[in-house]
């Protein structure tokens, strides 16, 4: 199976329940029709926490089809893609073992995996699961997020071509671990220079963080 996107997803931001800032865009639905993707993300969707979750390399979340469906199990009961938040839905890729600073072609746009998901309060409260933060942790699914090197526009049915693979062994997987159970494992993120901004980001939130090793979002 050729690797493609199955699903475009925007959201609005809205008042919600959960989170410090109660306010969030987590709720993304699938559009018709290409979306233009620019450097901060795509067009007609929108981000609350612009502390945590905005930025170049956050600009793009995907999320794959077969993982939604591993977690539909696991849970009991179907998910929608967008269901997660993520702006791309894709299928036929495995997003757990693509590779930190991979590059990407989809649709018109080139992008570069730049870091990963880490879970958080909105997340949990949007899914309505308890102790969701520590499943999501444990199950080592995360998901990437993606910078824009070249704008353009991306719809349902495009095609996924990696046009650059990096040669290292820092998969979103590992990455994931390594900025959250595993801590040990950071120094070897060196080796990927693509990612710095986004674990230098993420290791200055904990830092600040008094919880230890607990995911922070």
């Amino acid at each position: 199976m050729s690797a493609a996107v199955i699903s475009v997803n925007v959201g609005l931001t809205v008042d919600v329940p959960w989170g410090k800032l109660r306010r969030s865009a987590i709720d993304k639905r699938p559009v018709d029709g290409p979306v233009h993707v620019h450097a901060l993300g795509l067009g007609g969707d929108e981000v609350a926490d612009q502390v945590n979750h905005a930025g170049p390399d956050q600009a793009v979340y995907a999320y794959a089809a077969e993982d939604l469906a591993w977690w539909a199990a696991e849970r009991g009961r179907p998910i929608a893609p967008g269901q997660f938040g993520e702006n791309l839905t894709t299928r036929g890729i495995d997003l757990n073992a693509a590779r930190a600073g991979d590059r990407w072609r989809v649709g018109g746009t080139l992008l570069e995996i730049a870091g990963v998901r880490i879970p958080c309060a909105v997340f949990q409260g949007f899914l309505d699961e308890q102790r969701w933060v520590r499943r999501f942790t444990l199950a080592q699914r995360p998901g990437a997020y993606f910078r824009v090197l070249e704008e353009g526009p991306v719809g349902a049915g495009d095609a996924i071509e990696i046009v650059e693979r990096r040669d290292h062994e820092i998969t979103t997987e590992f990455l994931f671990r390594a900025l959250t159970t595993e801590r040990h494992l950071v120094p070897r993120l060196a080796a990927e220079p693509r990612i710095a901004p986004f674990v230098d980001r993420r290791m200055g939130e904990r830092r600040n963080d008094r919880r230890g090793d607990r995911p922070v979002g």
